[in-house]
Order: C-alpha cells, then sequence, then structure tokens
C-alpha cells in the first residue's frame, strides 16, 4: 500500500548532540594528525545494483574506523544522508567526506544507518518517509527494518594503510540485491547490508555494452563478477558474486574488481545467459561485450520457512546453471533473492535444467540439482529448513 504522509519527525535533540561532540572530535582529531604527521582518508560510496526496484534508499549517519588494536572507535565522516543506491552504478560514485588520519594500520571500519530520512525527495519527487527502504515497480514504499544485531553499526573487516602525506581513496560498495530480504510471514522487509571495500590503487576495471541478436543495446542487463571455486566443501560457496552492475541505455556498463579471475555474467529476464571468463591485474582496464539470445520462459515459484526461526531469519535463494565461460564449462549464478521466514518467491527463468542451492545462517545448505524449467509452466520449489 502507498503511504504518502509527509509528517516527517524533527530531529532529536540527543542525536543532534551526538554529531556536535563527533564534529569537534574529528576537527581536534585532525589537527592533532596534521601536527603530528599524518594522511589523508577519502570515502566515496557504490552499489553492485539490482533491476528489482525502482529506488533503493539507505541512509548512513556516520562512518567509523578502529586502528591496530586499539578497542576505540573514531569517527571519520559522518554525511547523515539518505541514499539512492541504484543511481550510484557504472563508475558514479559519491563523496561521502574527507578527513586526516594519523598514521598507521587500520583493520576496521563500521557504518551506522541512520533512523531519520534527510530532507531531500527521493525519485517521485516525494520528501522520504523512512529513513532505508525501497520503491518498487509499482511506485510503493517498503520500509526496511534493521535487524537488531546490527543497531550497533555494520562492521567492515577490512585493513587499510594511511601513510604521510599521502591519500588512500576507498570505496563502499554497497550490493543493494543482497541487501534486501523480501519480507515473510511478519510482513517487514529487512535490510541486511552486504558491503565490500575497494581500494582503488589496487582495482581493475571491466567495462563492455551488452545487445540483442539484432544488434540493439539492452538496458537493465545484470553483469555480475563470479568466482568458481567448484572444491569449496560448502556448496553456496562454490559460486561467489564479487561485484554486480546493470546496464544503462545504451547498453554500457563499468564494474570495479580486484585482482582475481572472474567469471563476467550477463543476464537479462526472457534472455539467456552470457559469460566470460577475465584474469584481471589491478590498474588494468578490460573490455568485454554481449549478444544476449532471447529465450523461452518458465517460472520457478515456492515458500520458505524455517522451522523453529523468528521472521529476522531468512533463506537465500541461488539458483545457477552450467555455462561456457571462454574456455571453461563452470557454474554460474542466473539469479539470487534473500526470502525472510515465512515468505514465498516467483522468479521467470529461460527454459533450462537449474541447480537451486538454498542456505540459512547455522543451517546445512540445501542442493537441488535437477529443477527443470518449461515454457510457460510453474515449477514448484518449496525451501523448508
Amino acid at each position: 500500500m502507498k503511504n504518502r504522509s509527509k509528517g516527517i519527525c524533527v530531529m532529536k535533540a540527543l542525536k543532534l548532540w551526538n554529531w556536535i561532540i563527533s564534529f569537534l572530535f574529528i576537527v581536534t582529531f585532525a589537527a592533532c594528525s596534521t601536527e603530528s604527521g599524518g594522511g589523508t582518508l577519502s570515502l566515496s560510496l557504490s552499489d553492485a545494483t539490482t533491476d528489482e526496484y525502482n529506488a533503493v534508499y539507505v541512509t548512513i549517519e556516520e562512518v567509523q574506523v578502529r586502528e591496530g588494536e586499539d578497542r576505540r572507535w573514531k569517527v571519520v565522516t559522518f554525511p547523515d544522508k539518505t541514499y539512492n543506491l541504484l543511481e550510484l552504478v557504472n563508475g558514479v560514485r559519491e563523496q561521502m567526506g574527507i578527513t586526516e588520519l594519523q598514521t598507521g594500520h587500520y583493520t576496521q571500519m563500521r557504518l551506522m544507518i541512520g533512523d531519520d530520512p534527510d530532507n531531500g525527495i527521493n525519485v517521485l519527487s516525494e520528501s522520504h518517509e523512512y529513513a532505508n527502504y525501497i520503491i518498487d515497480h509499482n511506485d510503493d514504499y517498503q520500509a526496511l527494518k534493521i535487524p537488531s544485531g546490527l543497531q550497533t553499526g555494520i562492521k567492515i573487516v577490512h585493513g587499510f594503510d594511511i601513510n604521510e602525506g599521502q591519500t588512500t581513496e576507498l570505496i563502499l560498495d554497497f550490493d543493494a540485491s543482497r541487501s534486501i530480504v523480501k519480507a515473510g510471514s511478519s510482513g517487514k522487509w529487512l535490510l541486511k547490508p552486504t558491503i565490500k571495500v575497494l581500494d582503488t590503487e589496487e582495482y581493475s576495471v571491466i567495462s563492455g555494452t551488452v545487445k540483442n541478436s539484432d544488434q540493439e543495446p539492452l538496458r537493465g542487463v545484470l553483469v555480475s563478477a563470479q568466482i568458481s571455486a567448484s572444491g569449496a566443501a560448502d556448496e553456496k560457496e562454490k559460486v561467489v558474486v564479487q561485484a554486480s552492475t546493470v546496464t544503462d541505455e545504451n547498453g554500457s556498463y563499468t564494474i570495479f574488481l580486484e585482482s582475481d579471475t572472474y567469471n563476467i555474467v550477463g543476464y537479462k529476464n526472457n534472455y539467456n545467459p552470457g559469460c566470460a571468463r577475465i584474469e584481471t591485474v589491478s590498474g588494468t582496464t578490460y573490455t568485454e561485450n554481449f549478444i544476449l539470445s532471447a529465450a523461452s520462459t518458465g517460472t520457478m515459484k515456492g515458500e520458505v520457512r524455517i522451522d523453529g526461526g523468528d521472521y529476522e531469519n531468512y533463506v537465500t535463494v541461488s539458483i545457477r546453471q552450467s555455462a561456457g565461460c571462454g574456455d571453461n564449462i563452470d557454474q554460474i549464478e542466473v539469479k539470487s533473492i534473500n526470502v525472510a521466514n515465512g515468505g514465498d518467491y516467483d522468479i521467470s527463468l529461460p527454459v533450462a535444467t537449474y541447480t537451486v542451492v538454498a542456505s540459512s545462517y547455522g543451517e546445512d545448505t540445501q542442493v537441488d540439482d535437477d529443477v527443470e524449467i518449461m515454457a510457460d509452466s510453474a515449477t514448484i520449489t518449496d525451501i523448508v529448513f
């Protein structure tokens, strides 16, 4: 249901006071760092995006870091801004802050997700009604609830160095598609942020275009960089999606990646997926173009249940198939969805035989190796833990 209430709460005095204290701390700490010899940390935000929604809004209140064995958290920036993650794709980045830090090795970062939206407007030219929410393809709002375990912030274990007189530039890559959990029996959608950190000195770039068989650009193709690890003990780890983006109106895409060997997969509803294998080296730019062929489709649907679980428990459903990626035949992920306990799913897929990998925290991974999708038919695959 749409909710267009314009009443946005005024910030609480305590929250404002905390910002003032944080600001004074940063100014004081920066001055001390400059005097004792320090460097600069630059933070920006990007998104490994999804085509499932019209907009995904997340409010980031502040970012903190921890140095070495120091147990204290230091506030480095407080953007307190509501971001539409779907605007931060294909190389577009939003500057979050630049600050001075003492030289040294920093081991962790923590993002504090806000409870109050900023004063901006959304893609429907309306004020933000929630701090964290999605707008679906029907222009309906769905608030995203932060699970209780993340109220103290999202910890990111990624070390980085601050060197004297130098700037360390980090990109926080927020994976919207893997961070949203579809509502279960409670009716509440969840935000379980999946974020990775990229150092601009270490990443490589893959870009290209995706077209159909008539050489027309395809907009909205999900292009993902996947690592194949067939020897992994847990089935869910045999295909790991490292980054993803969606093509623009020209069929173009850009992905930032750390050095590794990837299967680059292009997929769009009503088309067969394409795959190419690329080994990347830091500081290098690669081009990979795709031609996708139209496909007959059917649907995979079912219910998700975790016996004894509560509404914050969820299942990740990864739908995979074998594909030619360069000279290799590898398993690739075609689609993935998070579904909360008691919910259901309904996914359109090209006609083919798939492997369904279902995983949930604290549970053994379930695998169904022979799920056949037939044209204009529904295949029922219930998942029960």
